[in-house]
């Protein structure tokens, strides 16, 4: 079974899915399904399906939390270190002739790039892992290479 890299906070947060799912969500849908079976008809009720397949599928993102946090290896932001790109660390590059950007590289369970979350697995990610302040790294991307140069790593 594969590691999974994950913050403090990206911890907590899968962690309070988890309780929020077993405790709120498993009971939503078993009120739904108790509603649904008293309608009658249980073939032709879509009330009825449709609790049914969100059940399958909270059930199924349960195992998968449970999982995801039984393997999980929480980064320490003690032990990030300063001088080198790794998981925990917040990143500032730049793309030639491109404005800085600034990332925090996470594992892929709590990758969000659009809130400059990258994941550690990503092209991006993997080139910049081991990186320090100064050096320009070549990132291989599907849509295809391109240079980004890291000016601080915190």
């Amino acid at each position: 079974m594969a590691i999974s890299f994950l913050t403090q906070e990206g911890y907590q947060a899968l962690q309070e899915e988890l309780n929020h799912l077993r405790n709120e969500k498993r009971e939503e849908i078993a009120q739904r399904l108790r509603e649904a079976m008293e309608g009658g008809e249980l073939i032709e009720n879509a009330e009825y399906e449709a609790a049914k397949n969100e059940q399958a599928f909270v059930e199924g993102r349960i195992k998968e939390l449970e999982i995801l946090l039984a393997t999980a290896r929480v980064i320490d932001d003690k032990s990030v270190r300063q001088d080198a790109v790794q998981i925990g660390s917040t990143v500032t590059i730049q793309e030639e002739g491109g404005a800085p950007e600034v990332y925090t590289i996470v594992g892929a369970a709590e990758a969000n790039p659009t809130k400059g979350r990258i994941s550690n697995e990503s092209p991006l990610g993997q080139a910049l892992l081991n990186k320090k302040a100064g050096q320009t790294v070549e990132v291989n991307a599907p849509a295809g290479s391109f240079k980004v140069t890291v000016l601080k790593v915190e």
